[in-house]
């Protein structure tokens, strides 16, 4: 996906802003907006102004700016997007059978996987993506190839993507004999290290949990660790983590259970209390919002003050093919599943899809864009985030540190 332009200085005229909320008594009904001119420069927002259609400047058409979307996890380095269909093969029952299909087939998936990469990240910013946080295969198989070939792959795409990586041990630290590759991997220009299922890949979750825990602490890095794990085990390796946060507070706001299914399987009494303490040791929650029998605690969670990273994880893949690519169909399933429908709600439940940046406040205070801003940017056809979020509103166009993708 070519840049339209990356002129370091230039205006959006014609541009739809929220501005605040119109009430009913104490009720939102309405989002209030209005036309003004942005002005971008060096990457970032200089200024607001009132709106001139007159003005020789880029025209935004009326569309909705909002903040650009964040895809909170992601693996760039294996998907299987850019290859001919295929569906998930019901053969393939445990992690264990995935892990042994994978070291079939990374070698001939990494042939390709440069191009395939970056048409996925196109895929991504088409839907209004500017930022996505990956999972990389760390494993006796690919070695650091995998991360060799991300890297190529979001250098050649750096002015419009931005990127954090997550140094993921798919095949088990002890299981395949990683452990090695994993204390060399964190010397690299990576932010997280990751895991899967300590207890039901390696066997201990101490073990495990030990290892990745003392290599974030002593390389400054954080944690990231896909826990499918639903019952007892599940739990147990999410408490650990809350432990070593609370014993180290360096990892405080760097440490992150993904999937954490576990949580969708306790009584009212005990996700309260598990919510209580992610909160208090700042541990956060990355899902990609399962559904059906598994139905994350997200509102309890939040009530706690933990942060819920949302993501596409899978999107054409042999594990799955599901994922939409898209963070607002992500926030208004989100909506969907837990009865977020008024106008209020529906406004917030956008955060879901930009790391909680929002155009108003609770209070329908105007708090996005201000002067200084970094001009991450996405425009659609929606007349607000309520709309957007309900109805998926399309992507007209994508601005990445001032950079307009298209």
């Amino acid at each position: 996906m070519d840049i339209i332009t990356s002129d370091s200085h230039y205006t959006f005229k014609n541009v739809l802003l929220e501005t605040g909320f119109e009430y009913d008594g104490e009720e939102v009904v309405k989002t209030k907006t209005a036309l003004f001119c942005v002005e971008v420069a060096a990457g970032s927002i200089k200024s607001i102004m009132p709106n001139d259609p007159s003005k020789p400047a880029i025209d935004a058409k009326g569309w909705l700016m909002l903040p650009a979307f964040k895809d909170m996890h992601a693996h760039l380095d294996k998907m299987l997007y850019g290859l001919p269909w295929q569906a998930v093969s019901s053969k393939r029952k445990t992690v264990k059978d995935q892990i042994a299909y994978e070291q079939k087939m990374i070698p001939e998936w990494l042939k390709t996987s440069i191009p395939r990469t970056e048409k996925l990240i196109e895929f991504l910013q088409s839907n209004g993506t500017h930022f996505i946080r990956s999972h990389f295969n760390v494993d006796p198989t690919s070695g650091f190839d995998s991360l060799k070939h991300l890297e190529i792959a979001l250098k050649n795409k750096e002015k419009t993507v931005g990127a954090e990586l997550v140094a993921f041990p798919q095949h088990g630290v002890f299981y395949t004999d990683t452990a090695p590759l994993l204390k060399e991997v964190v010397k690299m220009n990576i932010d997280f290290i990751g895991g899967v299922d300590p207890y039901s890949i390696d066997g201990s979750i101490e073990k495990t949990m030990d290892l990745t825990t003392q290599l974030a602490i002593d390389h400054q890095k954080g944690i990231d660790i896909h826990l499918h794990e639903a019952g007892e085990t599940g739990i147990k390796t999410i408490e650990y983590l809350i432990n070593k946060a609370n014993e180290n507070p360096v990892l405080r706001g760097k440490t992150f259970v993904s999937h954490a299914f576990a949580l969708g399987h306790l009584s009212a009494v005990e996700t309260e209390r598990i919510a209580a303490r992610l909160g208090e040791a700042g541990v956060g929650i990355v899902s990609s919002v399962p559904f059906g029998r598994t139905i994350m605690p997200i509102p309890v969670l939040r009530k706690h003050g933990v942060e819920v990273l949302i993501g596409n994880d899978n999107i054409q893949d042999h594990w799955n093919t599901f994922g939409p690519g898209h963070m607002l169909q992500k926030a208004k399933l989100i909506a969907g599943l837990y009865g977020y429908s008024s106008e209020w709600a529906l406004s917030r439940t956008l955060g879901f899809a930009t790391r909680y940046v929002l155009p108003l406040d609770d209070k329908g205070n105007q708090q996005w864009p201000k002067a200084g801003n970094d001009a991450n940017l996405v425009f659609l056809e929606a007349s607000c985030s309520a709309e957007a979020v309900s109805r998926v509103s399309p992507v007209k166009s994508l601005v990445h540190k001032g950079n307009i993708v298209f």
